[in-house]
Parts: structure tokens; sequence; C-alpha cells
């Protein structure tokens, strides 16, 4: 075996945050083809492929991940020698996915938070609804609707909440508000779409309501908020958004509600990174304080 470069096991660090190579030479200073000489220099070292091409970038190979893990360690020394303390002030990326309710209500005001008691620390949030990535190449941290099936990650819940049937008071007062399942049939659903729903969990609306035939649906929860207020339908809400609408109503709350489940998946490497641990426990915190007591509403 060749002699492993430690430039090479950054700039594969990089590689691995965002899942590109444009986008790491962008922030490392180098171009697109410095880079991908530079992974080969490391694959050539280490004998064998530590990055395969996707349809959506770049994921780490097993190899990939063992080099990642060695060069976590590298970089977390190497910011530690800089600031000369453990407990100095946070100098890190941390780059995580969640939903987008969750990003908007608990993730930014995270990242704000935390910004605010560590300046050279940055958060990149990406809104995804989608099942816990099988590397997670790229990513710190992901949040996830439904417990995830993850290997060699550490998986935790964080939260619930309650999806209800709401209208508008304008909808309700002119399309005769239902009183019984089976008048919903005369009713639109505003919920996802169909073909592009990628959480089991979320696919519940098909189930308490399967009468119901699609009026307005989106990939967006935000959209759907907008689409009932607008008075597309009855849209499938989780609670903790809809109730902040005082022109939304609740319809048939005994018959129509599901409990659904935030987790948080990591590798357990990620979580000796101090940033990254203290953007878990500032995610935890933030999700107590906003879903406390909103299961069973």
């Amino acid at each position: 075996m060749q002699r492993v470069s430690a430039d090479d096991l950054l700039i594969l660090l990089e590689v691995a945050r965002s899942g590109r190579l444009t986008r790491a030479g962008e922030v490392l200073g180098l171009s697109h083809t410095t880079v991908a000489r530079r992974i080969e220099s490391l694959e050539r070292a280490l004998g064998s492929k530590v990055l395969i091409r996707t349809t959506t970038g770049w994921d780490l190979t097993l190899l990939g991940q063992q080099a990642l893990r060695t060069a976590e360690r590298l970089d977390q020394a190497l910011r530690e020698l800089r600031t000369g303390d453990d407990d100095a002030l946070l100098e890190d990326v941390v780059r995580l996915s969640t939903p987008d309710a969750f990003n908007v209500l608990v993730a930014a005001p995270a990242g704000a938070r935390l910004r605010a008691r560590h300046p050279r620390l940055s958060i990149e949030i990406i809104s995804a609804n989608r099942p816990a990535s099988a590397h997670r190449s790229g990513l710190d941290l992901e949040v996830v609707v439904g417990e995830p099936r993850v290997l060699r990650a550490d998986a935790s819940k964080l939260a619930s909440y309650t999806l209800g049937l709401f209208g508008s008071r304008e909808y309700l007062a002119t399309h005769d508000a239902p009183h019984s399942v089976p008048e919903l049939t005369a009713h639109g659903l505003v919920y996802f779409i169909p073909s592009m729903l990628q959480i089991g969990d979320l696919d519940v609306g098909r189930r308490i309501v399967p009468e119901m035939r699609d009026a307005v649906t989106s990939t967006q929860v935000f959209a759907h908020i907008a689409a009932t207020r607008a008075g597309a339908g009855l849209g499938l809400l989780p609670t903790f958004l809809a109730e902040r609408h005082d022109d939304l109503v609740r319809v048939l709350p005994v018959e129509i509600t599901a409990t659904v489940d935030y987790w948080l998946v990591t590798r357990t490497e990620a979580l000796r990174r101090p940033a990254v641990a203290a953007t878990v426990a500032e995610l935890k915190a933030g999700a107590t304080a906003l879903f406390a007591g909103t299961a069973g509403s």
C-alpha cells in the first residue's frame, strides 16, 4: 500500500459532505479536475475505490466509509489544534436533511441558536421527505418520518405528531361539512401525490380516507396548508401546523386521526464531532419544546 495523503483524506471528507466533486472543489478552492485527481490518488494508495457514482452524486464504498472515519478524526484533530481548546467555539460544517415542516419550525431555529453561540459554525439544511439513505454520503444527520431501518447508524425517536382532517371555515360553510366518514366521498382530499410518496408512514392518508378523490396534491406540506386554506378541499394535515391558522377547522377528529413519528439518524462516528453532538442536542431540545403534548391533540 502506498502512503496515504492527509490532504487527500480531507478532500474525500468534503466530497462525502457535499456528494459532488464540483461542490467540494468550490468549498476547498480547487478545480473539479484537481478534486477528481486527488480522489484517484487516494484510491491508488488504498488499493480500491472509495467512491461510486449514483444518480444523485457520489456515494462512499465500504472502503470509503472506513477512510471517511479516519478523515473525520483528522479534521477534528486539526480543528482542536487551531483552537487549542476542546471546549472553545465550535468551527465546523454540519449538514442535515429534514422534512419541510421540521426544517422550518425546528432545524432552522436550532441552527440560529447554535450560530449565536458558535459564530464559526455552519449549518446546512436540506429539505427532503424521503427514507433514511443507505449510505448517508454527504450528510451528518437525517430527520425522517417513520422508524428507519438502517445499518451502521444510530436511530432515535425525536417526537410524535398527529395527522387530522381540516377544512377552511369558508369551505365548510359552502360544501356541507361532513359528519360521518361516508360523507367524505363528497369532498376532495388535499395531501401528498400518491405516486411520489416515498414514506410508508405518510401513506396513512390513503388508508384512513380511502374513498376520497384527490383534489390538490403536492410533495410539500406547506402547499397542503395553503391549498386547504384556499378551499381546494379537505386537507390531511399535521395538527401542529393546521392549528396555527384560525381559519382551519378540524373535522371528524375521532374518526380521522393518525400518529406519525419523527426519527433522527446519524452515524456513530459523526456524533464524536462536537459540532454534530451540539446540533443533535439542539434539535432534540427544539423538538421537545414544539411537540410536547401535540401527539394526542
